[in-house]
């Protein structure tokens, strides 16, 4: 679970150079001229590992304008990044507060829920992004991993299917059902997903092989 998080982590540093292309073309959400400056420091602070100064960057912003929502999401985020969950989820949720139709905030509140152990709590935040945005891949997954924390394998692999449907080269999807099949035993099918998780070029944990290779009694 705590290698899922890593590579978490690691897609949100991913999404804040994606939000910075925007930005060097123009399509800042912030108004002003501070404002995007800001803004635009802050997304160069995050993609630097500079998290403190991302924050600092990211405060300003939200002083100038307390009601630009995707400010309070990057700050957020950027507190993700830091292992720091409770001012994750308060900036996610000042987030909410201003726009609750946001489905990519409730999605990242439930991440943070999720590593801090309110399983409950975020899956309440999966649903609701799901139900704002029906196709979002990225939700279904994480509330197939709160399943599989609650024990509920079954439910989990149908999450990680519903992933898949929507994003057919969903790598991490593919390698998280193949755990969850190898916990039902049927091997086959993790067997199956882990071929196509490794054809997508995600990089399997080696200790879960070596354990389903002991379990199956196979080496692929």
């Amino acid at each position: 679970m705590n290698k899922d998080l890593s590579r978490y982590k690691k897609l949100l540093v991913v999404l804040f150079v994606l939000i910075a292309i925007f930005c060097a073309i123009g399509n800042i959400y912030a108004q002003t001229a501070e404002e995007k400056e800001a803004f635009v420091k802050g997304l160069d602070y995050v993609q630097k590992g500079m998290y403190d100064e991302a924050i600092a960057e990211f405060s300003k912003v939200i002083e100038i304008d307390p009601m630009l929502i995707e400010a309070w999401n990057s700050r957020g985020l950027v507190y993700y990044l830091k292992d720091n969950l409770d001012n994750a989820i308060s900036d996610y949720s000042k987030a909410i507060k201003i726009n609750c139709n946001f489905a990519e905030v409730y999605n990242n509140r439930g991440a943070a829920y999720m590593n801090r152990g309110n399983l409950d709590e975020a899956l309440f935040d999966f649903n609701r992004a799901i139900s704002l945005k029906p196709s979002y891949a990225d939700a279904y997954y994480n509330r197939g991993l709160t399943y599989r924390l609650k024990g509920n394998v079954d439910q989990a692999i149908s999450e990680y299917t519903k992933a898949i449907e929507i994003e057919p080269n969903y790598a991490k999807a593919y390698n998280n059902r193949a755990v969850a099949y190898s916990l039902k035993q049927e091997y086959n099918a993790a067997w199956e997903d882990v071929r196509k998780a490794e054809s997508l070029g995600y990089s399997v944990d080696q200790d879960f092989l070596e354990n389903l290779k002991k379990e199956s009694g196979r080496e692929k």
